[in-house]
């Protein structure tokens, strides 16, 4: 379960940005993740609340997921197509000349704060 990892990852980095701006509490996350990632959004959410409730500053924090969905473009035809749905291979030319536009991503969006 590589969740755990990512949720100490983004607490640490949120950790520091309310470190340097003398943030006394935060109250939500935002993170936007693309379909693709291989992350389990309800794996997350649970290490996250689990992970949340040991740091004083982020008690109660609530995670809020944005999903980024999985966008390939096929060269051959510059169609745009959903990749979850067709994979690699171009459902309006059958070309294997794609690559993926968006749906990787892992981001933090925003946090609320006091």
């Amino acid at each position: 379960m590589h969740e755990l990892g990512v949720v100490f990852h983004v607490i640490d980095e949120i950790e520091d940005i309310a470190t340097k701006n003398d943030v006394k509490h935060v109250n939500s996350v935002t993170l936007q993740i693309g379909t693709v990632t291989g992350i389990v959004p309800s794996y997350l959410t649970d290490c996250w609340n689990w992970a949340v409730s040991k740091h004083e500053n982020m008690t109660d924090c609530r995670l809020i997921i944005e999903k980024i969905e999985a966008i390939t473009h096929c060269e051959n035809c510059n169609q745009n197509y959903n990749t979850i749905i067709y994979g690699k291979i171009c459902p309006h030319c059958q070309s294997k000349d794609t690559y993926l536009l968006q749906g990787n991503e892992f981001m933090i969006k925003e946090m609320e704060v006091i």
